[in-house]
């Protein structure tokens, strides 16, 4: 649907104007200027929402850094937020990376210090005892999804606190710019649990609660006081989770995956946008089923084991066990291959731990690292969680390409200066057959006088759509069989794009894949029995399909 701001309240004048979701700046009509008293404080001319677009991009334009063009572009959503969409539907490619990753990384780190206006809800641990003032007070079965973070593990740059609330607005932004969710049905919620951040408790300027973080039982009492305090004032709401660090985000799914519609994007939306692009490269590069890959992570936290647990339920559905699935698997941590003799382990970790059998005859010393791991296994696929800068170095990336025609190489830490490796030396390296997904965006490379644009492996890519499908199909619950529909379904851009060289489409037909992928999605939840909504699917993706209008 065309969303048109109503003006259902009595505002006027000054107080119209500062109300993002109803101000319309200078494209107020006459009329709409005395009526509502806004002669006076407006300019002469009354602007179409096309015409305003084009005067906020010249000033974007005019701004140099990202950071700079980031804050503005807040700037925006906090005085017009119809603009603010419209602006950046007409320039996602060159906007959404400045609005959300990677910039958003730098959004984060200085979130005390750019800190405008209110947005979203701050649950505070001290004020625990108010839960139901803190998020809201009343019952709204209109909002369709909260966006939660703690800020403990934000992409590549660890506890940030408070300054977790930036990535939970990025993400309610790439909701209604990529998926056409209303925006005002989507609520960011910082739980501010303390911080393990020495740096952000001494800075004079943190907004944030200055404590260490709360953990054990009194993080999971607090936990499940908001689950059930928010289930009961947005009783339709999907709780989406966001950057926890790795045990608590696996804590939470399993605590209550099975009474509500509840997803964390770190463990499964990373994990479904990889698999996606897994499946898309053994379409693109010939390389037969995904049971027979051999995958080699780098990184052991809450992405890459979801990403193993997404592509191992993918290759049980190829008749694998799961045993057989999880013993594809070469994972390392920051100590190297996880091992049965290696302690200190999680449980998930566990899960992918190598018997000694299998790696007895290698003659090792010491820790098994990467360049070790590569040169045994012979991976066919190669993926980075690490965060650490340049492992995919040439020696490993060509010792990998020795033993597979078209190595499968994706480096996906985030931000980019956290990435294992540049897509332009793993062309070289590999001389031109690797195929590439990143996680931050890169500039197309250049390969034997070819420019070869590059796919970025983003969660950005799935969850829009994944999201909009469970709340077209008012799903009840979420497991792996749909998430493995929402990647078959973004992996089909290569079936149906056989000259692109990328393995994900571009972020300028993102809202197309969303409403396939919101399709599929729908129709996954209905089969599996948890869809509360049982009209025709595809009526409801075009009906419900948000654009940014004036009235």
């Amino acid at each position: 649907m065309v969303s048109k701001q109503q003006f259902d309240s009595d505002l006027r004048g000054k107080a119209l104007l500062s109300d993002a979701l109803q101000n319309k700046g200078c494209a107020f009509s006459d009329e709409e200027r005395l009526e509502k008293g806004l002669l006076g404080l407006l300019p002469h001319r009354v602007e179409t929402l096309e015409e305003q677009a084009q005067r906020h991009y010249e000033q974007f334009e005019s701004f140099q850094t990202n950071m700079e063009k980031n804050i503005y572009l807040n700037v925006l959503l906090n005085t017009n937020e119809t603009l603010f969409y419209y602006l950046l539907s007409q320039h996602m490619e060159q906007m959404l990376p400045v609005i959300y990753t990677p910039t958003v990384g730098d959004a984060v780190q200085k979130f005390s210090l750019q800190f405008r206006r209110e947005r979203g809800r701050y649950i505070n641990y001290p004020h625990q005892k108010h839960m139901h003032e803190m998020l809201g007070g009343q019952v709204n079965p209109d909002i369709d999804i909260l966006v939660i973070t703690d800020g403990g593990a934000i992409l590549g740059i660890g506890d940030q606190g408070v300054g977790g609330m930036a990535i939970s607005v990025g993400k309610a932004i790439v909701y209604a710019l990529c998926a056409g969710i209303d925006p005002k049905r989507i609520l960011p919620i910082q739980l501010d649990v303390g911080t393990d951040n020495s740096s952000l408790i001494e800075q004079p300027g943190y907004l944030g609660w200055r404590h260490e973080r709360i953990k054990g039982e009194a993080y999971i009492e607090f936990m499940d006081q908001f689950v059930e305090k928010a289930h009961e004032l947005y009783p339709n709401a999907i709780l989406h989770w966001e950057d926890f660090d790795r045990d608590n985000a696996s804590l939470i799914l399993k605590r209550y995956e099975n009474d509500l519609c509840t997803f964390n994007d770190d463990m499964q939306g990373t994990g479904a946008v990889t698999l996606a692009a897994i499946l898309a490269a053994l379409k693109k590069g010939d390389l037969g089923a995904l049971s027979e890959q051999r995958i080699v992570i780098h990184g052991a936290g809450a992405a890459a084991l979801g990403i193993a647990d997404q592509v191992v339920h993918a290759m049980v559905e190829e008749g694998l066990s799961e045993e057989a699935a999880r013993s594809c698997f070469w994972i390392l941590n920051s100590r190297g291959l996880l091992t049965e003799k290696m302690t200190r382990l999680s449980e998930a970790q566990q899960a992918y731990c190598q018997p000694e059998s299998n790696i007895e005859s290698w003659h090792h010393e010491g820790e098994l690292d990467l360049e070790t791991v590569v040169k045994h296994v012979k991976p066919t696929v190669l993926i980075g969680c690490s965060t650490v800068k340049d492992a995919f170095n040439e020696k490993v990336v060509k010792e990998m390409a020795s033993h597979v025609k078209r190595p499968v190489i994706m480096p996906l830490s985030n931000p980019s200066s956290k990435s294992e490796a540049n897509p332009q030396d793993l062309f070289d390296w590999t001389c031109g057959q690797a195929l590439v997904a990143t996680g931050s965006p890169f500039d197309p490379v250049t390969y034997q006088g070819e420019l070869i644009p590059v796919a970025q492996c983003n969660n950005a890519f799935i969850y829009p759509g994944l999201g909009f499908g469970l709340v077209i199909s008012k799903a009840q619950r979420l497991n792996p069989t749909i998430l493995f529909k929402a990647s078959q379904a973004l992996a089909r851009y290569v079936d149906e794009h056989p000259d692109d060289p990328r393995l994900l489409p571009p972020l300028s037909v993102f809202p197309d894949y969303s409403k396939s992928i919101a399709m599929a999605v729908a129709d996954a939840v209905a089969d599996e029995g948890y869809a509360a909504c049982q009209t025709p699917f595809s009526e409801e993706v075009e009906a419900q399909f948000w654009r940014p209008s004036y009235d």
